[in-house]
């Protein structure tokens, strides 16, 4: 029976001619909430989690093409119809990945795309449910970082970074490529942090009605992930032919805000000090603000962790004002909602902040 799904696709990012893309999420984990008085926090460098069985699983097509193609203007939105579309690009991989806590999701790495067009993507699942669709843009053939995807203790990961190409029989990376001298003081950091808020009595002594320890952690690791690893970008075109911003203001009407973006040169002195020299100028898209601050909300308030304010100098640290207004103490509100929309246009870096992902979990 046919079925349009209110769950979208999600875009991990995009190069000159690859794109790494998730299904909508499917079987959430069972998360079993540690309890006093053993209280036992997740280690720092998390293992792979088990996939689930292969009937536990449905079955996910993708379907990839130029927005300007006309068999798939043509073609009804049933999975049917658009089954019969022929795909741009070429797979690379396909695995599951439990990015977050919504749950599994069908993970595409596509390669063989052309640079500056605009692609539309569907996710048909068990060959009657239609997701989607979504947009996006490649990159410029100038683009120089590649895409980092499947990393088990930054899990939401899955986007372009400033590192040196990956080796030659990887067309991406992932935990197995990435240097030591990256991973190994971020995984030192955030045990640390780990040992500092369990000298709480987590589970027994309560420092907020709502949040928990494990919520701590949980934030306090998606920060850490979202700075350790920046993401590159790059600077939409001013043409409204070419830019999957243009696809928005044609949808919307609506006249799309400035991303929070920083131009990175090979002299200036890196954000994370443990990456690589950059051997080539990029430009970094600032982490939301509301992933600082979400850790500020969750965590107890002897560990000291504090933001800084929309109305002193936030902005050149964070992107301030697309996902909350940008006033302190109000959250939503901002003028996007999210980090990330249905159309490709990504305003700060916000894992978890995407349209389909905030709000879910």
């Amino acid at each position: 029976m046919h079925q349009v799904l209110t769950a979208i696709p999600l875009l991990g990012d995009t190069t000159s001619n690859q794109a790494l893309i998730f299904s909508p999420p499917f079987s959430p984990p069972d998360i079993i909430a540690p309890t006093y008085p053993n209280y036992t926090l997740p280690p720092a460098n998390l293992s792979y989690p088990t996939q689930p069985s292969s009937g536990g699983s449905p079955n996910f097509k993708l379907v990839l093409a130029p927005t300007s193609s006309s068999s798939l203007a043509s073609q009804p939105r049933t999975g049917c119809a658009l089954s019969s579309v022929s795909s741009s690009g070429s797979q690379i991989f396909e695995t599951l990945w439990q990015r977050d806590e919504l749950g599994w999701r069908s993970e595409w790495l596509m390669g063989g795309l052309t640079p500056l067009i605009n692609y539309t993507v569907y996710v048909i699942e068990n060959e009657t449910k239609v997701s989607g669709p979504i947009y996006f843009a490649t990159k410029s053939a100038l683009f120089s970082c590649p895409l980092v995807h499947s990393i088990p203790y930054c899990p939401a990961v899955s986007y372009a970074v400033p590192l040196p190409e990956p080796p030659a029989t990887f067309e991406a990376h992932d935990a197995r490529t990435l240097p030591q001298s990256l991973t190994d003081p971020l995984l030192s950091g955030l045990t640390n942090f780990t040992a500092m808020l369990t000298t709480f009595a987590c589970g027994r002594d309560m420092y907020s009605p709502l949040q928990s320890c494990a919520d701590c952690q949980r934030e306090y690791r998606n920060w850490l992930c979202a700075t350790s690893f920046p993401r590159c970008s790059e600077e939409g075109l001013s043409s409204t032919t070419t830019t999957a911003s243009s696809v928005a203001a044609q949808q919307t009407g609506m006249q799309t805000p400035v991303s929070a973006l920083v131009s990175v040169t090979p002299t200036d002195t890196p954000r994370n000090p443990n990456l690589p020299d950059a051997t080539s100028g990029y430009d970094m898209l600032l982490p939301c603000l509301e992933t600082c601050t979400a850790v500020d909300r969750a965590c107890p308030y002897f560990l000291g962790f504090k933001c800084p304010l929309p109305q002193f100098n936030a902005n050149v640290s964070y992107g301030v004002g697309f996902v909350d207004k940008g006033e302190s103490g109000v959250q939503g509100h901002g003028v996007t909602g999210y980090s990330q929309d249905r159309y490709g246009n990504v305003w700060c870096h916000g894992p978890g902040l995407e349209e389909g992902v905030a709000g879910m979990q």
